[in-house]
Order: structure tokens, then sequence, then C-alpha cells
């Protein structure tokens, strides 16, 4: 049985995975859904987040924990894409595979940053009640983020269940884009990073991080094998979590 690591995305936490977590479990795997730094009940304020490492931290130190000779598949919602990716760079032999779910996918080519700037090129117009803060300057990359209900009743959440949306609008935190951070050049390397094996899932109704942009990581950043939910929304472990939980059980029988 695999044991999947489930890494959410901005302004998400742990909670967000509690479906799947059971779903896994019944189906014998093991799964540890964890909270970044600033997330979900981590004590951390977003304040306090110098760096993306900071962020990160909890992963990092979850992975340095392992056995030696554990491997875990990762899987990354969203922004959690861009922070799998770090960890594959500083584990890579303690990652079977790893699993972009409608998430940002980086290449080791380019700065995580310029993929990251993708999806705001998507963003014609502002989105409801979703906050992008620019406390650099509207000159400069945005900083921070936050949900509104209305934006994830239209836009995040509109295929998910009434009482996942009420859970998220009690438990979502401000999070925080670290682009200074991301745009380093020496952030993933083809030796590491690139070693590991990516699958992406992409979530067709996803009103977000939109198909079209799904495929375009996929286009830029050449995964190993991709897989698709249909009548997902952005938040598939809500919209679809058995169709999910199938995707994640191809995925450690090839894998694993």
């Amino acid at each position: 049985m695999a044991h999947f690591v489930l890494v959410h995305g901005m302004c998400h936490g742990a909670w967000c995975w509690y479906k799947v977590v059971a779903l896994l479990k019944s189906a014998g795997h093991r799964a540890t859904p964890l909270d970044l730094g600033a997330a979900g009940i981590n004590p951390k304020q977003i304040g306090e987040l110098d760096s993306v490492l900071d962020y990160v931290q909890p992963l990092m130190e979850f992975m340095a924990s392992l056995p030696e000779h554990e491997k875990v598949i990762l899987v990354g919602h969203s922004y959690g894409g861009v922070i799998i990716s770090l960890a594959m760079e500083s584990f890579p032999t303690k990652v079977l595979a790893a699993v972009y779910l409608t998430a940002f996918m980086p290449n080791h080519h380019s700065p995580i940053a310029t993929r990251v700037a993708e999806f705001f090129k998507t963003v014609e117009e502002p989105i409801l009640d979703l906050q992008i803060l620019f406390e650099d300057g509207s000159e400069n990359p945005p900083t921070h983020a936050m949900f509104g209900p209305k934006s994830m009743e239209a836009k995040v959440y509109q295929l998910s269940p009434k009482e996942d949306i009420e859970l998220a609008i009690t438990l979502l935190r401000q999070g925080k884009w670290f682009m200074k951070d991301l745009s380093k050049d020496s952030l993933l390397t083809k030796e590491n990073f690139g070693s590991v094996n990516r699958v992406y899932i992409v979530c067709k109704d996803d009103l977000l991080i939109k198909e079209s942009l799904q495929k375009w990581y996929i286009e830029n950043s050449p995964a190993a094998d991709v897989k698709f939910i249909d009548g997902a929304d952005h938040m598939p472990m809500f919209s679809k979590p058995h169709d999910l939980c199938k995707s994640l059980q191809q995925v450690a029988d090839k894998y694993n």
C-alpha cells in the first residue's frame, strides 16, 4: 500500500483533505495531510512567514523525518504544486511520484515565479470578493490572497456540497505568494526535481485554474502521466472525492 502526503493550496489547510483521507485509509493506504506555515491550525501567523522556506517548513520537516528507505507519493493541490516541487528538489529519493492536482506545475528551466505568473494572466477582471493584495505596489507582483464567500461559491466550490463551502468559510486563512523568493533561478534542478515522476490531474470544470491553463502547464513541463476528472471544480476533494481517490489509486498501482 502507498503512503500519500497531501499538501493543500493557497488559504486552505490539512482539513480540506478529510474526505480523501478517509477514502484512502479505507482502501488500505496511509494518508498524511499537512498544515503548512500559518495555514489550518499551524500556530504561525502570516506576518511571521519571512520566506517561502518558512511556509514549506512543516513539509520539509516531515520528509526529513521519514525512515531512510520509505518513499511517499506527494499530492499538491493548486499552489501546493509549488510546495511539493520544493520538497522534490530537497528529497528526490524519498518521492515515488508527485501528483499535481489542478496545480501550478513548474519546471527546472525557468524560475517558479514565471509559472505562477501565468495564472494572473488568466484573471481578466476581479473575481468577485477574491482579494489579491499588492503590498509592494501595483507595479510589483502580488503578495497576498484571500477568498471571500462569493468567489468561493461561484468560482472555486461551485460544484461542491454547500456544507463544505460553509466549512471553508470558517477555516480559510490569508495566503502569501512569495513571488520574490520564487523568482530565483536555482530553486529546482534537473538532477533532483527532474528525476521524480510527475502526474497531472486535470479538473475539467475548474473555473479558477482553468482547463486551458492546466494544459499549458502540462505542455510546458511534461508529465509522465495525465488524468482527467469530469465534473470537478477547483476543489475535487469535495466535488469528486471518489473519482480523485480512483486516480490516486492508479498512481499508486503504477509507481508503488
